[in-house]
């Protein structure tokens, strides 16, 4: 084997996607047979190489050894067990002393720093191949160089520019890797090159396919050249596709060094950069990376709107998918009005776009960007109402197209990502439709769909209803067994968006459809369908409203407020009852319990869906008394309310739950019949709490002019008034049904504080306040002879707001 000191070093590697086809012009294409064994004596030189390789004395025989293997026996006649000897004894060691010796500047390198990235970078793409050594962590460590060569390129250049004229006479010198204590390469003018996916090393004499511009002399300030920048993309393109790939790249600084290159328009920074923003910028990292680099990715999106903008129509087309991976996840709030003015330029274009005709596959993408749009900023920035209703049309002529073929007909994915484009259209439409009262005496501004017409709401509404029509007739198709597709998933989301805001219309359809629904649910609630698929989908969709991982009671969660509306109908709630639907809200409730109490402090935080499934129990509760008397899972209700109250009412926050759970407990209370024997204590914790919880509704500290609501109450009391009320009534049926109530009612000093407070106010917050009271106090005079009297007694020497209580003077019978 030639000496080492003979051998050429300065190496280059070969540009991107050259390396499958042979090399190129006189890059020993010729060697290179497709497949094929090595002949004997080729092995035995790739032995003798590889021994050369373990045993190298300094850098320059290694890089003799490599060339000798890939002159005499190519890559393509290498199998991974070879390559994989070749590249652990060449180890990363060499590559990554290599860029740490050009990034630093060293003078006395022997190389100009362009030469050694070249050389660094060719042989880690090659190493990077095998996934072991791109996991290895001597390769991580290198990330942040690869990064700032593929930000700064043109900086490395114009340092090395500088360094040039230093460097003339001393290309033959040593490399002096001081940082390292090993031997520098030994280079002339003459160079080789390793190719970044075979470790295949090639003299510069032999040209590469694409070497229009990495052979033209460029200027200082040049933009990198294409063979390293594609190297440096090979490295981090390997490293993140491993399984911890994308944190390795995110804690290094990927986002802000990818956005910069594509600011400057580095070379391949559209092509292979924008790729690799997109994979860190999908799934569950999207989140973190929009947190966490809020302004660097604003301004790129800003920049590729702008392009988008600006493209031709087959190129715009094009540019839909790639726009959607940039835009932030659902709930990050951007305050950017630069971005605000590009996304109306978005729209600006897409408008024309919707309005011509289009082939399916065309219009798909443009419907999921336009979806991902109205997640972003909603309706303000689409367009004139007309539009608006051009695009709710559109997406729901899609859905009943691509929902209303034969049963048995497979959607193909493409369809199916159309398809949940569509349906977040169609959620965004409902609930401005349904929710808007549109006024026919103002004139606001012809900008988003809150300017419909009455004429214009209601078509928008007619199209919706064929479209969740549609929806139904897929889901009643609907295996068990699919139980765990996404994309059921999708579909099962959006309809419940519709029946949240309208069960009027379709009403037996929706009927019809309830045992799905239920079994649906249940079947997520209770584990027995595969979450695994669900959990990655709700990551990409951006559709949990928890933004969390995914626990099973996402698919109830979207049908608590159609179950609240249905529970309240006979029809529909006859088949609830039938399908078991209480027991299913109870299981919910005492899972989501299990969950709350688990945490603490911030982590705390009000779940809107508890106090839903409450009002759709509640409803079952007022209209089914016998179900309530004798299905087990109400007495299985009333230990968890039993359990969960005395510690809501210490959370300020949690407040509204807190009246659902006294409430709900105290209505179920005035069905049961007195305890023949002694109370049990759950029973009297509850009822015990449910009294100071409702008495500290009120402040009479201001007597004698009129009560007010406690502070503590006040900022909920919208949402807890009514459930206060209706509460006060249900402890007065309590009273009448289980009269050792009243001793608690004054044991609890209730009784005392409710008199002394009426008493000496002048008046209520409202007459519906006043009636609840009154009835409260009723009951208690109606099964107490002791409260009667006390009553009374108050009654006798106190005006203020007992005086108008008429019903109560009869009760207690006060001349």
């Amino acid at each position: 084997m030639a000496d080492a000191a003979d051998t050429t070093a300065a190496v280059s590697s070969t540009p991107p996607g050259k390396e499958e086809q042979g090399g190129g012009e006189g890059g020993g294409g010729s060697d290179r047979e497709a497949g094929g064994a090595l002949t004997d004596a080729q092995t035995e030189v790739l032995e003798k190489c590889l021994h050369a390789l373990r045993h190298a004395k300094n850098d320059s025989h290694t890089l003799a050894a490599l060339l000798l293997i890939t002159r005499l026996c190519p890559a393509s006649q290498l199998d991974k067990p070879t390559l994989r000897r070749i590249f652990e004894a060449v180890g990363l060691n060499l590559p990554a002393r290599l860029l740490v010796t050009a990034v630093r500047g060293h003078d006395n390198s022997g190389l100009p720093p362009h030469e050694l990235l070249s050389l660094g970078t060719a042989l880690l793409a090659a190493l990077s191949t095998d996934p072991d050594m791109a996991s290895h962590p001597q390769l991580l460590t290198t990330i942040p160089l690869l990064l700032g060569i593929i930000a700064n390129g043109p900086a490395i250049q114009q340092r090395e520019a500088a360094q040039e004229q230093k460097q003339e006479g001393e290309m033959g010198q040593s490399l002096d890797c001081k940082t390292q204590s090993t031997e520098g390469v030994n280079t002339d003018s003459n160079s080789a090159s390793v190719t970044k996916s075979t470790g295949e090393v090639k003299t510069s004499g032999q040209k590469g396919d694409d070497s229009s511009e990495a052979g033209k002399e460029t200027s200082p300030s040049s933009k990198l050249d294409e063979a390293m920048a594609a190297d440096c993309y090979q490295i981090l393109t390997a490293v993140c596709a491993l399984p911890r790939g994308p944190d390795q790249l995110l804690s290094r600084g990927a986002i802000p060094a990818l956005c910069k290159a594509v600011e400057q328009n580095q070379t391949f920074s559209r092509k292979k950069g924008l790729a690799l923003l997109g994979c860190l910028l999908s799934g569950k990292t999207k989140d973190k990376v929009w947190s966490k680099h809020p302004a660097e990715l604003c301004t790129l999106l800003v920049r590729l709107s702008k392009d988008f903008c600006q493209a031709k129509d087959q190129t715009r087309l094009d540019m839909c998918a790639q726009l959607v991976q940039f835009l932030p996840a659902v709930g990050v709030s951007i305050e950017s009005e630069e971005l605000k003015g590009a996304v109306a330029c978005v729209w600006g274009v897409l408008r024309p776009m919707l309005q011509a005709k289009l082939t399916p596959r065309q219009i798909g993408p443009i419907l999921v960007l336009s979806a991902c749009l109205l997640d972003l900023y909603g309706w303000e920035l689409v367009g004139p109402p007309k539009f608006c209703c051009l695009l709710v049309n559109r997406a729901c002529v899609e859905v009943r197209m691509g929902l209303e073929e034969p049963p048995g007909n497979e959607l193909s994915p493409e369809l199916q990502h159309t398809l949940t484009g569509c349906y977040r259209i169609m959620e965004a439409a409902i609930e401005q439709a349904c929710c808007q009262g549109v006024s026919q005496t103002s004139a606001p501004p012809q900008s988003s769909i809150t300017s419909l017409s009455l004429q214009q709401s209601r078509q928008v509404l007619g199209v919706l209803e064929e479209a969740f029509s549609a929806l139904m007739y897929h889901l009643q198709q609907v295996d068990p067994s699919r139980y765990g597709d996404p994309f059921i998933f999708a579909t099962f989301r959006s309809l419940c968006s519709w029946l949240a805001e309208e069960t009027s219309c379709l009403k037996e359809e929706v009927t019809g459809l309830l045992p799905f629904l239920i079994s649906y649910s249940r079947s997520h609630l209770q584990g027995e369908s595969p979450e695994q698929g669900l959990s990655e989908w709700m990551a990409d969709m951006s559709v949990s409203e928890e933004r969390g991982a995914w626990t099973g009671k996402e698919a109830l969660r979207y049908l608590l407020p159609a179950l609240c509306h249905l529970s309240a109908e006979e029809g529909p709630r006859k088949v609830l009852l039938t399908l078991d639907t209480p027991a299913l809200l109870v299981d919910f409730l005492s899972q989501s319990w299990s969950s709350l109490k688990g945490k603490s402090g911030i982590a705390l935080i009000r779940d809107p869906s508890m106090e839903t499934a409450c009002s759709a129990l509640l409803n079952f509760t007022v209209t089914e008394p016998e179900r309530v008397r004798k299905d087990p899972c109400f007495r299985k209700l009333e230990v968890l309310l039993g359990e969960a109250l005395p510690v809501l009412v210490h959370k300020p926050h949690l407040l509204v739950l807190a009246a659902n759970y006294c409430t709900l407990g105290l209505m179920m209370g005035r069905l049961k019949s007195a305890p023949s024997g002694s109370v049990e204590a759950n029973q009297r914790r509850f009822f015990s709490t449910a009294l100071r919880f409702l008495h500290s509704a009120l402040d009479s500290s201001s007597s004698p002019g009129p009560v007010k609501v406690s502070l503590s109450w006040e900022e909920s009391w919208d949402e807890a008034s009514e459930l206060w009320r209706l509460g006060l009534q249900g402890l007065g049926g309590c009273v009448r049904a289980q009269p050792w109530i009243t001793t608690l009612v004054r044991e609890e000093g209730w009784l005392k504080h409710t008199l002394t407070m009426l008493g000496q106010c002048s008046v209520l917050p409202d007459q519906h306040t006043q009636g609840a009271l009154e009835e409260a106090l009723c009951a208690m005079a109606d099964q107490c002879q002791l409260c009667k009297l006390e009553i009374g007694d108050m009654m006798k020497n106190h005006e203020g707001a007992l005086s108008c209580m008429r019903n109560l003077k009869k009760s207690v019978e006060v001349k």
